[in-house]
Formats: C-alpha cells, sequence, structure tokens
C-alpha cells in the first residue's frame, strides 16, 4: 500500500473520522452526510440510535451497520460480513472509540 494512500486512511478526527482494523487493516469511518443519510434510512433516526447507544442498548447489528455505512475509500474485498466479525473479535471495548467518534460527529457536526 503505498503512502499516499496511508495518508488518506488516517482518520481526521476533526472532520469526526476514526479508524477501524478490519481483516488486518486500519480502515477509515467518514461519517460524511451522504453515508449517515444511508445509515439513517436503514436504522432509523439518528438521534434514536445515539439515545439508544447511550443508554447501552445499540445492537451489535446497528453498531455493525453504521460502520458499514460509514466506511470510506475501503478495498472491494471487505464486505460487511468481514465488519462484524472484526468487531466480535475485537470485543466491544476496542472499537467503542470509533463509534463514540461517529455518535459525537452525528450530535455537534463539524468544527
Amino acid at each position: 500500500m503505498s503512502a499516499a494512500l496511508n495518508a488518506i486512511r488516517e482518520a481526521n478526527r476533526l472532520r469526526g473520522e476514526a479508524s477501524l482494523f478490519v481483516r488486518g487493516e486500519s480502515l477509515l469511518l467518514r461519517p460524511s452526510f451522504t453515508a449517515l443519510v444511508a445509515a439513517e434510512e436503514e436504522l432509523g433516526p439518528l438521534f434514536a440510535l445515539v439515545e439508544r447507544a447511550s443508554a447501552g442498548e445499540l445492537k451489535l447489528a446497528e453498531m455493525v451497520a453504521l460502520f458499514w455505512h460509514c466506511r470510506h475509500e475501503w478495498p472491494d474485498t471487505i464486505t460487511r460480513e468481514h465488519v462484524g466479525e472484526a468487531v466480535a473479535s475485537q470485543g466491544l471495548a476496542a472499537v467503542t472509540p470509533a463509534l463514540k467518534a461517529i455518535l459525537q460527529q452525528i450530535l455537534s457536526g463539524r468544527a
């Protein structure tokens, strides 16, 4: 992988981006407007999603769906099932920073 591509995939916290480790790669999550609209179409209102997350009631499938819709410039070989496997194998504690970054972006937008 080229240095330029690695630089593109490095998360920009000011943009609300995060990284997720899937199949041996650190992949970029970018909660763009388009990504969040797609997530909302599948998961329902984003504010309700944030409320479920803050109450500890976010389902694993919802988390994976949110990550999937926020993926940015991922290899075509990565599937949604791979994302679910990554979350399950790493555990919730390992992926919580990525979830938190996306949820903060939903609530506060860009600075």
